[in-house]
């Protein structure tokens, strides 16, 4: 027998036959993510249900220089976390590791495995009168872990920052199988370097994250919700400073929808309806909560009846319950259904500073339509962070074997006009393997050299998720 058959025999006995996958078809499932990307099978899948087994499952694949590439819920972007085509990485598949190991509401944090789904820790929270803040479209079934790895942000990130801001403590196994143990529940720790940050938007290329300690907040007992109609990008900015000012921390959510979104979200849901009587080149999705006693309606109704009267809002539709509410943010989950159902198109994932964004849409559309008059541009995004999601549908008529190329021509293109803003070419999914190249395009030498460092000294066989965020072998 090869030491890979070895190995795997090995890793069968210690996990059991549920705890290794083996058989292509089992493994399938394994194999692509959200965005329905493959590229090829893996040596086997791992599950271990415990942190003992991940750490031992790790140090026999260091022993024998077996690639490992950690894996949450399949819901990333940019191939982070599938196995590669050379079918010799060993999956590590985080989903049985899912329990809430403890909850302090007094200290407001809860303690979890990495593999823990999103939605299931927001759930257990609730249950102590807390609320785990992090929101994201795939929160059924992305994994904490995952979100640790890409440094997750989502819809809330003006109120309560990305995943950065709401890990207090983390637990990780090293490519060697040794485990560091960081799970401290202090607010405030100012112990010299901070280890745990560089593991959040590492993307699983210097260790596995196996349990978390994250930050809990008060669990919200209102919320109002608003869909408006703007005339421009600006009105959208101006809009957001005076509601930044005016509602201040209560400030949930800011998205901007251009009016294609409105039509996709009604073409994926038929059961929608246009949400104001005319329509808008532009429209804000903003939600206010808050806990105890505020009268959020009549905060709302001051800063709409502000923006009317310098124009900037022309027209809303304001929720008065939770079911009107959840049906304003049915168009921002279902135009994403929209484009998808358009087949390939172009996703970013960008961020410039938030004052920048009227100017930036403005030449970044300008040098899109130059290149690509009959492509189709659809600017969405979270307007509290200035992460804006530029996405491109190629023309209508254009070859399908024609679009995978001028996409990327567009996207060099675009990437150029982000430069000049001093942006970032990913604001929240990562990089991965789809966005590597941009990546260290734009890296300085020292930048370079600092990050191979950091990876050098966690994991100097390269076998921990190679070929993600720097290339195989670096």
């Amino acid at each position: 027998m090869t030491d890979t058959t070895t190995l795997l025999n090995d890793l069968t006995h210690l996990l059991g036959e549920r705890g290794l996958v083996r058989e292509p078809e089992a493994m399938a499932r394994y194999t692509s993510d959200w965005a329905g990307d493959s590229l090829g099978m893996p040596l086997a899948v791992a599950r271990p249900a415990t942190t003992a087994d991940v750490a031992e499952v790790a140090k026999r694949c260091y022993e024998q220089d077996i690639a490992m590439t950690p894996q949450g819920g399949h819901s990333g972007l940019v191939a982070g976390a599938l196995p590669a085509a050379s079918g010799q990485e060993l999956v590590i598949s985080l989903e049985r590791l899912n329990s809430v190991r403890a909850i302090d509401p007094v200290n407001f944090t809860i303690t979890v495995d990495a593999g823990c789904i999103l939605e299931n820790v927001k759930l257990a929270a609730a249950e102590h009168d807390c609320d785990f803040p992090l929101s994201l479209g795939a929160q059924g079934s992305c994994q904490i872990g995952g979100n640790i790895a890409t440094n997750a942000g989502g819809l809330n990130v003006l109120r309560y920052g990305m995943m950065r801001e709401l890990v207090l403590g983390l637990e990780v196994v090293l490519p060697d199988g040794r485990v560091w143990e960081g799970l401290d529940a202090l607010h405030k720790d100012n112990r010299g370097y901070d280890l745990q940050q560089l593991f959040l938007g590492s993307e699983g290329t210097l260790g596995i994250v196996t349990g978390a300690v994250l930050k809990l907040s008060p669990r919200l007992t209102q919320n109002r919700t608003a869909l408006l109609g703007l005339p421009s990008v600006q009105a959208v900015i101006d809009l957001y400073g005076l509601a930044r000012r005016d509602c201040c921390d209560l400030l949930t959510a800011f998205e901007l929808i251009p009016r294609r979104c409105i039509e996709l979200a009604i073409e994926a849901t038929p059961e929608l309806r246009d949400p104001l009587e005319s329509a808008y080149p532009w429209y804000v999705l903003m939600e206010v909560a808050a806990t105890g006693p505020i009268d959020l309606s009549a905060m709302l109704e001051q800063l709409l009846e502000k923006g009317m009267e310098r124009e900037w809002v022309l027209d809303g539709a304001l929720a008065s319950s939770d079911t009107q509410s959840a049906q304003l943010w049915q168009f921002r989950e279902s135009m994403l259904e929209g484009q998808r159902r358009r087949g390939e198109h172009l996703r970013t994932d960008i961020s410039v500073p938030i004052s920048a964004l009227p100017d930036f849409v403005t030449q970044a559309s300008e040098t899109v339509m130059a290149a690509s008059p009959e492509c189709e541009i659809i600017a969405y995004g979270h307007v509290g962070d200035g992460n804006l999601h530029f996405n491109i549908l190629p023309p209508m008529a254009m070859a399908d074997s024609e679009k995978k190329a001028h996409l990327h021509d567009l996207e060099e293109r675009l990437f150029d006009v982000l430069d000049d803003f001093h942006g970032s070419i990913s604001a929240e999914h990562g990089i991965g393997r789809t966005k590597q190249a941009p990546y260290l395009a734009r890296l300085s030498p020292l930048e370079r050299e600092l990050v191979q460092g950091v990876k050098t000294l966690f994991d100097p066989k390269g076998l921990m998720n190679p070929g993600r965020i720097l290339p195989a072998g670096d």
